[in-house]
């Protein structure tokens, strides 16, 4: 990466700690002054001169998401955008005959909303391709759907029991139905038919990074990465493939454990031999819990329809949970916390469920207790339901809430699948963002993109007004929870910072408050077209585009366009 000249960026720029201010000197990759300063300091170097005509901005980070796999849903039939069963299966049969080299169709990531109770049978999917198997991924990227090749080259049949931390949807006869829920299940037919190539996956990460650096976005914490595809992300690095910084949460597997502890502070030894500046493997990635959708969510009291329909008690004997299902038991999963912590890995818990939450809140303060106080800066991501006696835990315990935005709207997947689960009453405590702020909570927010969008604008949106994109509802939905614009820009580029361990997210060239890697800030800087503060409703934060793109000072983005984008 060459390093850029001295510049002088001039027009209204803002940051968390600075405020407002109208000029900016960059250096070697630094924030090295701002305003009359920065305007000397430019006369003395001849620095290159850089207006900026909407907002200048910390650059923003993404705190939760899955680059890779977001970017591997160009490599297969598209099938996000089919609103039918019929749509995806002509799909899946188009691209089956356009590829007839290919062993296995792999495909993401389909709306798991288009059949009551998400199941999805595989001969559905035989009328596209009988003789290969064909595996989809729903768009939670906790199920999937595949064809019956699949199920019988992974011998998955009748008999087959539901493995540890993974089920099995059957028919009313016992027969497998063709939908696998959470990994235990979804391994088997991995196990079966491999794993993505290397190549496919370089181009993935490289197709990402593009659309992050598009999209405003210079750090982005990929969680969830295991041995497959460690090699395909230190493979990008070293080809000059990787075009903006991403920390690799390492994916820790209860039935792995404790031996895993070893495997992970391998996997993490690679990538600092590697010496990337823009690749880093610091974090682990712990599910407390799966997703209230196929109801695999933790919850501290049951859910009120499973996933067939029926509430819970008609599920008596057959083994479905009706408060959902903690992948780590408590105890496993606070020695597992303390462990990883102890090794220096920052922990990055998924919890979805109110009694998840407060499981990875207990495991972190066990942590915090065997091993000291210390700067471990935890993560907690999604929080989409959090009791009331553990909101003012966050803080105590210094966890940060990861966020994903764009989730609190009443959308389809709201509507169809979440309320049935749920219910009216906890609907309407679902993610409680202002609620954890008031308490002094350190937010961060994330996309968990591909399962939805990457950009960050349209979670602001949501953020802050907790409407659909046709603002529904009228003022918004459990508007108690809508967070101000500035709170919103703040976990976007200030929150992601404090959570990446950088010096970053600020434009004071003084500051030192979320990293030790060097003097100042990184020059990491987004310039926006518009300002979000200043539009008239925050439902149309989604209009706000990423005109051009710094990472350290260098520009890797640059846009004249403000058309409205798809997703990456």
């Amino acid at each position: 990466m060459s390093d850029p000249g001295p510049m002088l960026l001039t027009g209204p720029a803002w940051s968390a700690c600075t405020g407002d201010v109208d000029a900016l000197a960059v250096a070697d990759g630094r924030i090295v002054a701002t305003g009359d300063a920065a305007r000397s300091w430019a006369e003395e170097t001849g620095a290159e001169a850089v207006d900026v005509a909407g907002l200048l901005v910390p650059a923003l980070g993404d705190g939760h998401a899955h680059p890779l796999f977001g970017g591997l849903e160009a490599e297969g039939p598209q099938v996000r955008p089919c609103t039918s069963v019929a749509e995806i299966v002509a799909e899946v049969a188009a691209y089956a005959e356009a590829h007839p080299e290919l062993a296995v169709i792999r495909g993401a990531s389909y709306d798991g909303s288009l059949v009551d109770g998400g199941a999805f049978d595989a001969r559905w999917l035989d009328e596209a391709v009988p003789d290969r198997p064909v595996v989809l991924r729903a768009w939670d990227y906790h199920t999937v759907w595949v064809n019956s090749r699949a199920l019988e080259l992974a011998g998955i049949t009748a008999q087959t029991p539901d493995p540890p931390l993974g089920e099995i949807a059957r028919r009313d006869d016992g027969s497998p139905l063709g939908t696998l829920r959470e990994w235990g299940a979804v391994d088997l037919v991995t196990a079966a038919v491999g794993e993505w190539e290397l190549e496919p996956m370089v181009r993935a990460i490289e197709r990402a990074g593009q659309a992050y650096a598009a999209l405003g976005i210079t750090w982005v914490q990929d969680a969830w990465v295991t041995e497959v595809e460690l090699p395909a992300w230190i493979a990008a690095a070293e080809q000059g493939r990787l075009p903006v910084r991403v920390d690799l949460a390492l994916y820790a597997d209860p039935r792995r454990w404790p031996q895993d502890r070893e495997r992970l502070r391998a996997m993490r030894q690679q990538v600092r031999d590697l010496a990337h500046p823009l690749l880093r493997a610091e974090t682990v990635k712990l599910f407390a819990d799966g997703v209230v959708e196929n109801a695999t969510a933790a919850l501290l009291e049951d859910y009120e329809t499973l996933i067939d329909g029926r509430p819970p008690s008609d599920h008596d004997g057959c083994g479905c949970p009706g408060d959902g299902m903690l992948v780590w038991p408590a105890d496993l999963l606070a020695e597992a916390v303390a462990a990883v912590d102890a090794d220096g890995f920052q922990p990055h818990i998924h919890a979805i469920g109110d009694r998840a939450v407060r499981v990875a809140l207990d495991a972190v303060e066990h942590a915090d207790r065997v091993n000291g106080r210390r700067d471990r800066r935890a993560v907690i991501a999604h929080v989409q339901l959090v009791d009331e006696a553990d909101r003012a835990r966050f803080a105590e315990l210094g966890v940060i809430a990861n966020a994903e935005p764009l989730w609190a709207q009443l959308d389809d997947l709201m509507t169809v699948l979440t309320v049935p689960r749920l219910g009216a009453e906890r609907i309407a405590r679902q993610y409680c963002f202002a609620d954890l702020d008031d308490r002094g909570t350190t937010l961060s927010v994330g996309s968990d993109w591909p399962v939805s969008s990457a950009d960050p604008f349209e979670g602001m949106a949501v953020a802050c007004s907790r409407q659909t994109e046709q603002r529904h509802p009228p003022g918004g939905w459990t508007p108690e929870q809508r967070l101000p614009v500035e709170t919103a820009l703040t976990a976007a580029t200030a929150g992601t910072a404090y959570q990446s361990f950088r010096a970053a997210g600020c434009l004071d060239p003084g500051c030192q408050v979320h990293g030790d890697d060097g003097p100042g800030p990184v020059a990491d800087l987004t310039e926006l077209t518009l300002d979000p503060r200043r539009l008239p409703d925050p439902r149309d934060i989604d209009q706000v585009r990423a005109r051009r793109t710094w990472l350290a000072g260098r520009l890797i983005h640059e846009s004249s366009t403000t058309e409205r984008r798809g997703d990456p």
